[in-house]
């Protein structure tokens, strides 16, 4: 029996992976490092019991958006909840973008946006960004100009550099998306981590929409719950998409007991940030280059190693180093425009100590 051909546009595509690895300590998916308070489970666990298991959940998670909401001073209207982040970004590109569209991503930057740019359908357009991993906004506005894509990516920290785009340069791209109707997304899975947020310039009539993750800040990887913020009108062209009662109740009981602890978010977010600033001084001073990172990882390039060649393979060798001290970080060395390089997750102090003593090892025994 013949098997039934998938599209001819997703024949040679290959899905999203992130390789798992036994080891003590697991540094390569950006996850928070411990979970959320006891408090929380608790309060799930009552929660979760008043749950009737025989009816479908709100569809329109009333009560997360409106909590959500009141967290970001704006109105339910303007939430739109999902599963996982990735299930907002696909809602958003099967809603504007899709067969006949373009969709523009400045890379390196979170493989997603392109990935589910073409499942969707639409024409993937990958622009560049500089040796430093910086956007050239002119060169943004050119593209822009020449492409008209009908939805632009811009991640903020990026993912995997952690660089985070300026208010000016949100607002120069912005200004442009607009000018070829479009419309821009800021992804903001690590925006609690940095120093401002592109919330700050969401309006009713601004083609702009900032999306959100509970996986990282709020310790919550496991329960896929994601939202974006933007106008009304753009949740409402959402919801004509989204299958219904796409999100469980208890998804949506978890989300509303985890806002319920934003002061111990905040904690976690703080003591991530400063163990961020000490990886980030220990590595340059171990000789690594070090991107700065506004997100719970750091970008680096170990430095180079006589006779190991490439920066491609001092990368592989110092993660194949690491592995064999039970470490795991994200092994980016092979990836394009990341020549060399490794991404490492912020974890406990303790396991923060590990990675470094690790790396340590594994650059003296390979004679860096």
């Amino acid at each position: 029996m013949a098997r039934p051909p998938v599209r001819d546009d997703l024949a040679l595509i290959d899905g999203y992976h992130s390789p798992q690895v036994q080891v003590d300590v697991r540094l390569n998916t950006n996850e928070a490092p411990s979970p959320p308070p006891a408090e929380f489970d608790a309060a799930l666990s009552r929660a979760m019991s008043d749950i009737e298991w025989h009816r479908y959940p709100d569809r329109g998670a009333e009560a997360l958006r409106t909590a959500l909401a009141e967290l970001h001073g704006l109105t339910m209207e303007e939430v739109f909840c999902a599963n996982g982040s990735n299930e907002v970004l696909q809602t958003i590109l099967l809603t504007f973008a899709g067969a006949g569209r373009k969709v523009l991503t400045f890379e390196p930057t979170y493989a997603m946006h392109g990935h589910i740019a073409r499942v969707s359908g639409a024409e993937s357009v990958v622009g560049e960004r500089g040796d430093d991993h910086s956007l050239d906004v002119d060169y943004a506005v050119e593209l822009l100009r020449r492409e008209r894509p009908a939805v632009t990516f811009l991640c903020s920290p990026n993912n995997p550099t952690g660089i985070v785009e300026s208010p000016d340069t949100i607002r120069q791209v912005l200004d442009e998306v607009e000018a070829v109707d479009g419309l821009l997304v800021v992804d903001e899975a690590y925006g609690q981590f940095a120093p401002w947020s592109a919330i700050e310039l969401l309006d009713s009539e601004r083609s702009l929409v900032v999306t959100r993750t509970f996986s990282k800040t709020w310790a919550m990887a496991g329960a896929r719950l994601g939202y974006m913020l933007g106008a009304s009108w753009i949740v409402d062209e959402l919801d004509k998409v989204v299958l219904p009662y796409h999100l469980d109740s208890a998804k949506q009981i978890a989300g509303l007991c985890a806002l319920g602890f934003v002061d111990q978010m905040e904690q976690r977010v703080a003591t991530i940030v400063e163990e961020r600033g000490r990886l980030s001084v220990a590595l340059a001073e171990g000789g690594s280059k070090v991107w700065p990172s506004g997100a719970n990882f750091i970008l680096f390039r170990p430095p180079p190693i006589d006779g190991v060649g490439s920066r491609t393979d001092v990368g592989q060798a110092v993660w194949d180093g690491l592995i064999k001290r039970s470490v795991l970080v994200r092994n980016t060395s092979s990836w394009d425009r990341l020549d060399g390089c490794l991404r490492v997750t912020i974890g406990t102090k303790p396991d923060n100590d590990r990675f470094l003593q690790a790396l340590a090892e594994t650059l003296q025994e390979l004679g860096a």
